[in-house]
């Protein structure tokens, strides 16, 4: 981009939470400062004290708002109650474009509505894949027609999730055929990414003990019941196996039951949550690590667990085909006997020493890295900010669109929502706002950093 610009990210899931989103969150916006944006992140609040702003290094100023989270760290709509807090936030800091993140944010969608009030554009990056014929995500996908009707670009973290979005929010537009459909050219593919100095392997360790390690949320979604399914059968089968399995969530109960049933007390160690500065020495603990997922957009666990040297067997669900080369990986259908026939075959592979940790390392660090990941984010900002403003005409008309129920629904809740953000100028006049006039340094920052990096080596001597 010619000149920097301040950017919002916006959505419920971030830390102190751990998760992908969480992490890429962070991640994207402690690189798109090192390229001399201005960031900001807004998410809700957790309790007992995680309110107001708090600041992260290397200087992502991040706003959480007094909303309280219902469940799995999202927070109900709150699309008036928003408002007052997103608008002086946009306005004190200078934002010129909203980032929202995940199709479950309530806080995204919102952004992404309140935003062109604004003036400001706006970019969302989907992070999973959805169904078609449940009632969660006809619900959650006719939210996402409804809001991917205003944004200006749309990212996605593998090709098969831009298939799924593109179907899921109804990403078409004609061309000269009146019958011919195409995906709109501001949907993008930009991958996740890790930092592959935290996940080095250790020294091979020669052992008859077969390590399998599972680090999951334990939750539906996520395959814990084919673990629960397998892992008898696996420990049954080849009595050198042992299983590391971190993680917390609804299914841990099912796991429990599981090793109380087989006695498998002394072969599955339950760890629990597993804080993300912990992951890599619970991976270097076992060779194969062992992803059961139902769908899946990308695995970012799957990329840090081969990264640390581990062999990776996945079912071959969503983007995970796309990540990895088919010497460290391999796929079995979402199936409790194809899960053990693949796992089987794993770990005869691995018991005959033909899978490297150092090669697989020192070949996977190269694949994937945050800096890029900020470059290309920042090209799909430039291609955003260049688009010609949308009227608001031209947003009525795309919402009525939406369909003979959606449409007038999402048509009366934009009016509303307009109406509230006059009251609002005339209630809290731009001019009463405490605008930020100096903004954080990220050069001083850095020449800070390594001056104290230096002194504490020279101590350490």
């Amino acid at each position: 981009m010619e000149k920097p610009i301040c950017i919002a990210l916006i959505c419920d899931f971030f830390y102190p939470n751990v998760g992908g989103v969480e992490n890429h969150i962070y991640m994207l916006g402690a690189n798109l400062l090192l390229r001399g944006h201005k960031v900001i992140i807004v998410t809700h609040s957790h309790s007992p004290d995680r309110h107001g702003i708090r600041w992260l290094s290397p200087g992502l100023k991040v706003y959480h708002i007094p909303f309280l989270p219902i469940a799995s760290s999202a927070t109900l709509p709150n699309f008036l109650t928003f408002l007052p807090y997103f608008r002086t936030i946009v306005l004190r800091e200078h934002v010129q474009l909203v980032h929202g993140h995940a199709s479950l944010s309530s806080l995204a969608h919102e952004g992404v509505l309140h935003s062109h009030l604004l003036g400001l554009k706006c970019v969302f990056t989907d992070h999973s894949l959805f169904g078609f014929d449940d009632a969660a995500s006809i619900l959650t996908n006719k939210l996402m027609v409804g809001m991917l009707k205003n944004v200006d670009a749309v990212i996605c973290v593998s090709n098969t999730g831009r298939e799924n979005t593109a179907l899921r929010g109804q990403l078409f537009e004609r061309e000269e055929h009146p019958r011919v459909l195409s995906v709109r050219q501001d949907l993008y593919v930009i991958p996740n990414a890790f930092v592959a100095e935290q996940f080095k392997p250790c020294p091979v360790d020669i052992s008859e003990t077969i390590t399998i390690v599972v680090v999951s949320r334990l939750a539906y979604r996520k395959g814990v019941d084919l673990l629960v399914a397998t892992a008898p059968r696996i420990c049954n089968t080849f009595p050198n196996v042992r299983f590391v399995i971190g993680g917390d969530g609804p299914k841990l109960i099912d796991l429990l039951q599981m090793r109380e049933r087989h006695n498998l007390q002394d072969r599955i160690e339950l760890l629990g949550p597993v804080k993300h500065n912990e992951v890599r020495s619970v991976l270097v603990r076992g060779s194969i690590f062992m992803n059961t997922s139902l769908t899946e957009a990308f695995g970012t666990a799957i990329l840090e667990a081969a990264c640390a040297g581990l062999y990776v067997v996945s079912t071959r669900v969503g983007g995970v085909p796309e990540i990895l080369p088919p010497e460290f990986i391999s796929f079995a259908q979402p199936d409790e006997h194809d899960v053990f026939r693949v796992m089987s075959r794993a770990i005869e592979h691995v018991s005959a020493g033909k899978h490297d940790p150092l090669t697989a390392h020192s070949r996977i660090k190269e694949f994937y890295n945050w800096a890029s990941v900020a470059e290309r984010t920042e090209k799909v900002y430039a291609a955003a900010m260049n688009k010609p403003f949308m009227s608001f005409s031209e947003r009525l008309q795309r919402t009525m669109s939406l369909g003979v129920a959606a449409g007038p629904i999402y048509t009366i809740i934009l009016i509303v929502d307009c109406l509230w953000f006059l009251f609002l100028e005339w209630l809290i006049p731009r001019e009463e706002i405490d605008y930020v006039k100096m903004d954080w340094d990220v050069g001083r920052y850095r020449d800070i950093a390594e001056k104290v990096q230096v002194e504490g080596k020279e101590k350490n001597e």
